[in-house]
């Protein structure tokens, strides 16, 4: 074999396994794995997700960090309210990491006994604001959410039951998306398949990190992050591990989240999610985690950051290997997926109204984003604040 032949080889087996393969694993190994759970129960009646009574329900302290929400805030503060959960043992706090809407004139105004609110003077990035949060809360049951993020009325009954197990240490919640058409073709399409991946990989015991949008933690698991986190939810999740507590994915507890409006807004938090990752990828080679969890960090995590490398790769050695059919073919077929994402982006109004129109251009946006990301951690650029897209 030649070195582009190698070279194609290797990248094509790695992009098939990634997005082809591993899920192919993950489908046979799951209902193995989910009979032995079912043995597993017939022979010791226990069971994690049975529901608790309400003098069961632990004290939970719900922390909100929000920069500039203005315009959701209403909205999460009323769902809120309508939780089904005693009162009495919901503590709420949330913190406005330098707002400079009305957001603090909003929290200010709530005059709500439950819901505590900390208006930090300057931004400094949503990693301080839950350091914050954590903080100045008192109960041991921690609630980490979204500012514009609504929960189902049961979702935190249902996250909470779990830690009656003394080995759990964080409960991942599931997440529903919302958004414009666009929104729905692309982003919408992709969430169906993620969801599906980390159903499976929970039920394996591999999950590995929760949604920033809803996730319930112990209080002693919680590690202050470092003020540049931009991947909170992971981080938090790989300090459990650490710890050797079991993260656990629950997806009967749902919470609806709004997707940007664009594939343009998606881009934008893509580059920081690879960003945040990139910055993580030291500490998270020294995790020490059980096979299982080895094989997904692999597969649904790693190779996906690398993925754009491999894409580039494959494409150039492709190009090497022209003289032979079966390479002619591949080219073609790789020209012809660049040419559907760039049909998706000149004509994403049009397209927006095709099932699967835009969603070449949606995968493309979200490697060259990586890409991106990757770049600014190599030049050390790129702040510790969010901001909200669209």
């Amino acid at each position: 074999m030649t070195i582009a032949e190698y070279i194609f080889g290797v990248c094509l087996f790695l992009v098939l396994y990634t997005y082809l393969l591993y899920p192919i694993l993950l489908f046979l190994a799951y209902p193995l794995w989910q009979a032995r759970r079912d043995w597993h129960y017939l022979r010791k009646r226990l069971n994690r997700r049975a529901a608790l009574r309400t003098e069961e329900l632990p004290t939970i302290s719900l922390i909100v960090p929000a920069y500039n929400e203005e315009s959701c805030l209403w909205d999460k503060i009323a769902n809120i309210r309508q939780l089904d959960y005693p009162q009495d043992r919901l503590e709420v706090v949330f913190v406005s990491d330098g707002s400079s809407d009305r957001t603090n004139e909003i929290l200010g105004s709530l005059g709500d006994p439950n819901i505590r609110t900390l208006l930090l003077p300057a931004r400094q990035g949503k990693a301080n604001a839950l350091n914050e949060g954590v903080a100045r809360s008192r109960h041991e049951i921690l609630l980490l959410s979204d500012a514009s993020t609504l929960f189902a009325p049961d979702a935190p009954k249902k996250l909470v039951r779990h830690f009656s197990d003394p080995r759990v240490g964080v409960v991942c919640g599931a997440l529903e998306f919302r958004g414009t058409a666009e929104s729905r073709q692309t982003e919408g399409i992709y969430w169906k398949y993620e969801s599906m991946l980390r159903l499976m990989e929970g039920r394996l015991g591999a999950t590995l990190t929760a949604s920033g949008a809803m996730y319930a933690l112990r209080r002693q698991c919680y590690r202050p992050l470092p003020l540049d986190a931009l991947i909170d939810d992971f981080l938090v999740c790989m300090n459990v591990r650490r710890l050797g507590y079991n993260v656990v994915y629950e997806p009967e507890s749902v919470a609806t989240e709004f997707a940007p409006e664009s594939v343009e807004g998606e881009f934008v938090r893509r580059i920081r999610i690879a960003l945040g990752s990139f910055r993580a990828l030291g500490e998270l080679v020294r995790l020490p985690l059980d096979v299982t969890t080895c094989v997904a960090l692999l597969s649904h995590k790693i190779l996906r950051w690398i993925l754009p490398f491999l894409l580039v790769a494959l494409l150039v050695s492709n190009a090497f290997l022209l003289g032979r059919p079966l390479y002619q073919v591949t080219f073609v077929g790789q020209l012809l997926f660049y040419l559907w994402a760039g049909a998706g982006w000149a004509f994403r109004r049009r397209l927006g109204r095709v099932r699967f129109g835009l969603l070449g251009y949606f995968l493309l946006a979200i490697h060259v984003a990586f890409l991106v990301g990757f770049w600014r951690f190599l030049m050390g650029r790129g702040a510790s604040s969010w901001e909200r897209v669209g």
